[in-house]
């Protein structure tokens, strides 16, 4: 299996050196094999845990859009007018 890992890498936006992509295209097809060996793992002895449950609250008394507003801001390291400012992580370089 050979795996582009250059249009891989373009579809999701990322810079990859020419080291990582030699790799990636080493090590894809045995993440895709484990992967598969997964799905084919059989489950059908195993139950489903009925303890599990939704533990999202109905969105009930919603507190009015703004009132913590500034006091969030002001607790804010940095800020640039009405938003929280912070150092860029991620390169935009295309």
């Amino acid at each position: 299996m050979t795996v582009d890992v250059n249009a891989l890498a373009k579809l999701a936006r990322l810079e990859v050196s020419a080291e990582e992509a030699a790799r990636l295209e080493k090590e894809i097809p045995d993440i895709l094999k484990f992967v598969e060996t997964i799905q084919k793992a059989d489950v059908s002895g195993v139950s489903e845990v009925k303890s599990l449950r939704n533990v999202m609250r109905a969105d009930e008394n919603p507190i009015e859009s703004g009132t913590y507003t500034e006091v969030l801001l002001k607790a804010a390291p940095t800020r640039e007018g009405d938003r929280v400012s912070v150092k860029q992580v991620i390169s935009r370089k295309k």
